[in-house]
């Protein structure tokens, strides 16, 4: 398998479950409807899980997050060359993990009127609006998103194939602690792929898509990433 293929695919399962239990617990007539966000943030820990594990598998790194991807190309130990490739297999594979969702819940996007609800299942936004404080939260998030995984890679101790639990686990605790103001992008493609998703797809009765709000989780994480990174090394 193509390092392509397997960024391609695990995006794509991160953001199927992910934006899935989103959607699960926000629409009209779900089983999960108005579940909470204990709900939420565990369903994306196990989309974490589910995404790394298979791209590991299928020949990617388990980055599903050009934030990460672009950090450990610039202070880690990544292959430069593949950097545009592992770009590409992320952001496709959000948005096609987007798509899958949108068709798995149509029935309940048609019996949502709630235009933000509806946004919330394929990106992010702020509880209160702030951009400076917003973008701060997601430098923050995604520093412990990075450098706690840095952590990790760097332990003698092995779980074997549930190598990749530690880091959904990791992105459990951000969601729980760091995830109130934002909701926690921490990754690009997570946030960037979904909208275009949402701009793209007939959705219905639908909003904007908020693009003044948009490159909020898209420079953050890369600030984050790469301060997380740098600290690492010089640690």
């Amino acid at each position: 398998m193509s390092p392509f293929t397997g960024e391609f695919i695990g995006t794509a399962l991160l953001i199927t479950m992910g934006g899935g239990v989103v959607a699960n617990v926000v629409l009209n007539k779900t089983k999960g409807n108005n579940s909470g966000w204990i709900v939420i943030t565990f369903g994306w820990a196990m989309a974490v899980f589910l995404g790394v594990y298979a791209s590991n598998s299928l020949g990617g790194s388990g980055h599903l997050n050009p934030a990460v991807t672009v950090a450990l190309a610039a202070f880690g130990d990544f292959d430069k060359s593949l950097l545009l490739t592992y770009l590409l297999a992320q952001f496709a594979g959000a948005f096609t993990g987007a798509v899958i969702v949108w068709l798995a819940y149509k029935q309940h996007f048609d019996e949502t009127t709630d235009k933000d609800l509806k946004l919330a299942i394929f990106c992010t936004g702020p509880a209160i609006r702030n951009p400076i404080y917003n973008l701060l939260t997601e430098i923050i998030g995604t520093f412990v998103l990075l450098f706690g995984a840095l952590a990790m890679s760097k332990s003698k101790d092995t779980l074997g194939a549930l190598d990749a639990l530690p880091v959904a686990l990791l992105v459990l605790g951000i969601g729980l602690s760091l995830g109130g103001p934002t909701g926690y992008a921490i990754n690009p493609a997570r946030d960037l792929g979904p909208r275009i998703a949402h701009f793209i797809l007939p959705i219905g009765v639908k909003r904007d898509s908020d693009w003044g709000y948009a490159w909020v989780p898209v420079v953050g994480p890369v600030i984050g990433a790469v301060l997380a990174a740098l600290v690492f090394k010089a640690i």
